[in-house]
Formats: structure tokens, sequence, C-alpha cells
């Protein structure tokens, strides 16, 4: 069975992602020091939350170093869920600026605001993301696809082709990326039902 580290740094959201490994076959285990990493297979960072909370989170307690190790120089098959994927700009925007991971270029900013009324921030609920035909961590899903969002803030890549799920509130988001070893999405893909379950199976594959 695929060992899958779900990263513990104070910022919620692992019980769901790990009953929905489970679920899926896997062997998943809630990593709680960074030399915990070396035991794994794959590595998830989930998280909900502000941006600054969250790098100053990884940083104080070890885990950035640990991460560029296994991730970076080891290539092991890494997953960013909500802020595990904002937190992979080179900045953040939420309450001031904030260094972020550096792996993908980019600023994670506030959503667009809208004349609509019923485009409100934070995004909550239900919405249709369209996928790139051909994207590995949308294999079995073709066109668009419905997930579960929380957000305020979304990661905006300076390179475009490493989007490969749009999103639509207020204006176009980018729902989620793929770069090689590091994929992630701004949707929660364990709160996600069917859709979510198929990216999460297909992130347990890859490789």
């Amino acid at each position: 069975m695929v060992r899958v580290a779900i990263i513990s740094y104070g910022m919620g959201n692992l019980r769901s992602v790990y009953n929905a490994l489970e679920g899926l076959g896997a062997s998943p285990f809630i990593a709680s020091h960074p030399e915990d990493l070396r035991a794994a297979d794959k590595i998830i960072l989930p998280g909900v939350g502000a941006f600054g909370d969250g790098i100053a989170n990884l940083l104080n307690a070890g885990w950035v170093t640990a991460l560029e190790e296994e991730v970076r120089d080891k290539g092991k098959h890494f997953a960013g869920l909500c802020l595990g994927m904002q937190l992979l700009a080179d900045e953040g925007t939420e309450h001031g600026n904030h260094r972020g991971l550096g792996w993908i270029t980019g600023t994670t900013v506030r959503l667009s605001d809208s004349s609509d009324p019923e485009v409100r921030i934070p995004h909550i609920g239900w919405n249709d993301v369209t996928i790139t035909p051909g994207s590995a961590m949308y294999a079995g899903l073709d066109g668009k696809a419905t997930f579960y969002f929380v957000h305020s803030y979304a990661l905006a890549p300076t390179d475009p082709t490493i989007v490969n799920g749009v999103c639509g509130h207020g204006a176009d988001f980018a729902a989620s990326i793929e770069c090689g070893n590091i994929w992630a999405t701004q949707y929660h893909p364990e709160k996600s039902q069917k859709a979510g379950l198929k990216v999460l199976s297909n992130f347990l594959m890859a490789g």
C-alpha cells in the first residue's frame, strides 16, 4: 500500500483527508515531525486558514527543509490542498505580504470582487471546474467536474501552462495546478465526493 504522510502543522483539516485516503486503500499517517516524511511514499500538505500563519508554522517547526529534501530533491509526489496550494507561491498577500515556499512562481491573491451580489467572498460551496484535457490529475474526468471550495484567496501562477483546472467566481482563478511531481488543488478533494476521490485516487497512482 502507498504510504501517504499528511502534514500536521497546526492548520487543521487532517482527519477528513486521512479518512478519504484510507477509503481508497492507501496507508495514510499523520506526520507530526519533519523526519516522519522520510517514511512516506507521497506527501500531502492540507490546511485551512491564513497564509501568514501557515508559512510561519511550517518554518518554525522545520517542515520547509524536510519538504525541500523529500519533494524537491528526492522527487516524492506532493499534493497541496486549499491553503497547502496557496503556500506554494513566492508570496502571499493575505493580511500583509508574506514569503511562501517559492515552489511555484506566482502570488497568492484575494479573489476578485464582483458587482454581482450573488458572488460573495469567501467563496464557499460547490462550483464547476473546467479541466485541461490530458491532465493526469483528472484522468477519468472529462470536461467539467464539481468540487467543494472554502477560500478567499487563490494562487495566481505566472506560468499558465501549469494550470489544469479553472473555476469562475466573479473572475476565473486557478482551481488546480500540475507541475511535475507537485500537484495542488484550491478545492477540498476530500470533501468533494466522487470527483474529489477520483483526484485523490489519481494522486495515489501517479508516478
